[in-house]
């Protein structure tokens, strides 16, 4: 199938999701592997600056390492819009910092986007309206959900809310906490919804995918809010994965305690240097720049591989598992 009618096809798939049953459980969207079985995608965050601070860079060497891997389609770990996310769904920063920057081939595929901090600093509403589907039609941003891609799900955590500073103490900035609020709520609900997402998915891979941090050697640092309520419910269902951004850089730690690898794909554009505090788990690897991440998997086999902004591959983990049908 050509790009373009495969885009369409999971575009009306999408929005058929989008507006069926508003049920308090994780909206779920399949994204089928290829033919052979096989899964390769990209992961970038913290990138939208309209081309600025290397963006323009990452997203060329994205879409060559795109080109390579032959990918079905583009994780953002959140930070979509900077300073104060879009301002309504006519804003042109949309298309300045997504639709005129990620313009290589292989790029123009399914996006699918979580919300940052500094998306929640602005319209929140407009980055999950249908509306900018119809202005580029690779973008889908929800709060929370799930993407079935057939040998992997990927769960999509909306953590924002639960970072109580961003409530308590926004300083000069305005957050757009509608449809979220009262917080405890929408918390508890949230993880509710998760953990049943969890135990009923059969597929042989579990990512889970947020903004913030929940391990991080950088500038933020631990998010001691997920590491109490998140953490323990990814620890209790066997995840392989936590995804984030927040940190402005590349970084693989792994668990003391469990099988689970904490990744870092926060280097879209703007990065920080020089930030380094260790942590409690094994840092496996940390580059404090600019770049982006690549996961190629099978049923059995998953590889990711962190890139910097020039393309060259920094950083590798290769995970296994034995033979299983998910069926």
């Amino acid at each position: 199938m050509a790009p373009t009618s495969r885009t369409a096809s999971l575009l009306l798939l999408l929005l058929t999701f989008l507006f069926s049953s508003s049920s308090s459980e994780l909206q779920r969207i399949l994204h089928p592997a290829k033919n052979d079985g096989s899964l390769s995608l990209l992961v970038v965050g913290d990138w939208g600056r309209k081309g600025q601070f290397n963006q323009s860079q990452v997203a060329e060497k994205m879409g060559e390492i795109g080109e390579e891997l032959d990918i079905d389609f583009v994780i953002s770990t959140g930070d979509n819009f900077y300073e104060n996310g879009l301002t309504g769904v006519d804003d042109k920063a949309f298309e300045e910092s997504f639709t005129n920057i990620f313009t290589a081939k292989s790029l123009q595929t399914q996006w699918y986007s979580v919300l940052g901090n500094h998306d929640y600093r602005g319209d929140v509403l407009a980055q999950l309206s249908p509306v900018l589907q119809n202005i580029d039609s690779r973008w889908l941003c929800l709060r929370s959900f799930v993407l079935d891609a057939e040998i992997a799900d990927f769960f999509f955590v909306d953590t924002t809310p639960f970072v109580l500073k961003y409530w308590t103490e926004p300083e000069n900035h305005h957050y757009d906490w509608r449809e979220v609020s009262p917080r405890e709520e929408y918390i508890d609900n949230l993880l509710k919804d998760l953990d049943g997402a969890l135990k009923e998915s059969r597929a042989p891979w579990k990512f889970v995918v947020g903004h913030h941090t929940m391990r991080s050697v950088s500038e933020h640092g631990d998010t001691e809010e997920l590491l109490e309520n998140l953490l323990p419910i990814l620890k209790e269902n066997g995840v392989d994965l936590y995804i984030n951004g927040h940190d402005h850089c590349l970084e693989h730690i792994s668990s003391r305690d469990s099988s689970l690898h904490y990744l870092t794909s926060g280097g879209g554009s703007k990065a920080w240097r020089g930030t380094y505090t260790p942590n409690d788990d094994n840092l496996q690897f940390f580059y404090d720049g600019q770049g982006f991440m690549s996961m190629q998997m099978t049923e059995t086999s998953a590889q990711m591989v962190f890139y910097d902004v020039f393309g060259q591959a920094l950083h590798e983990l290769n995970l296994t598992k034995q033979f299983h049908s998910y069926l």
